[in-house]
């Protein structure tokens, strides 16, 4: 079965006529560039060059979406996806950054200046997406691949921005050239926007006949990537019959990657988590540290476990020293090279989405033979159902938190477990969840109450319909 790779780059409007227009195109860019805005080129400017201006649209848009995984972001800039990760077990900070270790400690503040920039990246993204729709219709309508993978990036980012930030995101749009400001929304209502915008991106992503194999190829790629994500927003939504549906035919060893160059951007997982030990800002989180027990977590380093490859101990005190000079570094050994693509969506996570399915249909051996089988692909041990229904509970969302290690699923997940019954949760109480009690991260002191992200102080202060979350609940 095909594997597909997203290849974008980011891109910047001053390699757009050089890198991006055909040979024959370069010289519109004389006329992009207006007196009363130099060296600025803007979308209605690059779509009016034609099918030259729309391509150079939509690599920009897949830029952006490129840079929304954990791996996006650039030098210390980290993007919402990672700090999730962070918020949850996933990692642990070495950093002497307070915006990463207040969101390692549960205490992350409405100023915090590095989820403002990632927040406005999310969102933000958005506009790019729907330019590049645009810009697509206006010259090769007949490209719905094309167009169904910005409506799969779009979906995509609407449900990163229902997972991890709190009830209450506006969602703002532009319509001819007029944006209006948005209002707030439950994180439900945006998995519903989601979910309405995957729809679309499947519905459109169909081979146009007469077009070349790579149409074919990219068609069949989107409607598997975008069945995956509504699947993943269904299962966030409770719904998880829908859900399986959804993910049903979706093969196994199918991912859609993202790309990082060197001569454009580096993998920031390979920059920031321990790969280049100067620069390790971030560890991979365990159950243990150099002060004890941490309540909650998972021994993601210390259990060896093959899908989760690290090296270094996070109890050696003698070891080699993340940035902050004194947390042990443990650094994770999937992206080794800083070019290493990354999967934002997988077949793997369409069989846990089936696995979850059968876990609220109290059909535990379904589970289990979906687990077993993920397992035996790269010869584990399979694993004997749990006694009990919270303990059955308990090993899929392990297994989960495994096979999705460090790929922005663990905050949705322990979101999901601490969320009431009533509100479609796993009910649980969020400090028998999340890493909770002392805090011995750098500062020290107690663990926060924190679940999602704050909306940043910049939304509240340029738009006056958002004084804030709505709640923090789960």
């Amino acid at each position: 079965m095909m594997r597909f790779t997203l290849r974008s780059t980011w891109v910047t409007t001053s390699a757009l006529a050089a890198c991006l227009l055909s040979a024959s195109a370069c010289d519109v860019r004389d006329e992009f560039l207006s007196p009363q805005q130099p060296g600025t080129i803007l979308p209605g400017d690059i779509s009016g060059a034609g099918v030259a201006g729309a391509e150079a649209i939509r690599v920009g848009a897949l830029g952006r979406f490129q840079q929304l995984s954990p791996a996006g972001g650039n030098g210390n800039q980290t993007e919402a996806t990672l700090l999730g990760d962070l918020l949850a077990d996933v990692w642990k900070t070495g950093d002497t950054f307070t915006q990463h270790n207040e969101t390692d400690q549960r205490v992350v503040s409405t100023n915090n200046s590095v989820l403002s920039t990632a927040y406005s990246d999310l969102t933000r993204s958005r506009g790019f997406y729907r330019d590049a729709i645009n810009a697509i219709k206006a010259v090769e309508a007949d490209k719905s691949s094309e167009i169904a993978e910005q409506y799969f990036a779009m979906g995509y980012s609407e449900m990163l921005l229902a997972e991890l930030f709190c009830n209450g995101t506006p969602i703002g749009e532009t319509v001819n050239g007029v944006f209006t400001l948005g209002v707030p929304k439950s994180n439900q209502e945006v998995f519903a926007m989601a979910n309405a915008h995957l729809d679309t991106a499947i519905a459109l992503a169909v081979p146009v006949a007469g077009n070349l194999r790579a149409d074919t190829l990219l068609a069949t790629s989107v409607k598997a990537a975008a069945s995956i994500a509504k699947g993943r927003t269904l299962v966030d939504m409770a719904k998880f019959a829908e859900a399986a549906t959804a993910v049903a035919n979706v093969a196994t060893n199918y991912t859609y990657n993202v790309t990082f160059s060197q001569a454009t951007n580096d993998n920031n997982l390979w920059n920031l988590a321990g790969q280049v030990s100067t620069r390790a800002r971030f560890v991979v989180g365990d159950s243990f540290d150099t002060q004890g027990l941490l309540k909650n977590a998972l021994p993601f380093s210390s259990a060896k476990d093959p899908r989760v490859p690290t090296t270094g101990s996070p109890t050696n005190t003698a070891s080699t020293k993340a940035i902050d000079g004194t947390t042990p570094l443990v650094s994770q050994q999937i992206w080794v090279n800083r070019s290493d693509p990354v999967p934002v969506a997988s077949g793997i996570d369409a069989r846990l989405v089936e696995a979850e399915a059968k876990l609220n249909a109290n059909d535990i051996a379904g589970m289990m033979t979906i687990l077993n089988a993920l397992r035996a692909n790269i010869g584990m041990t399979p694993l004997a159902p749990a006694a009990t229904a919270p303990e059955q509970v308990d090993q899929l969302f392990s297994e989960r938190a495994f096979w999705l290690f460090l790929t922005a699923h663990r905050l949705g997940d322990l979101r999901r477990l601490s969320r009431s019954v009533a509100n479609d949760g796993y009910g649980r109480n969020s400090e028998s969840v999340f890493p909770t009690g002392v805090y011995t991260g750098r500062g020290g002191g107690v663990y926060g109450p924190d679940v999602n992200f704050p909306l940043p102080i910049d939304e509240s202060n340029s738009n006056p319909n958002v004084p804030g979350c709505i709640d923090r609940n789960p």
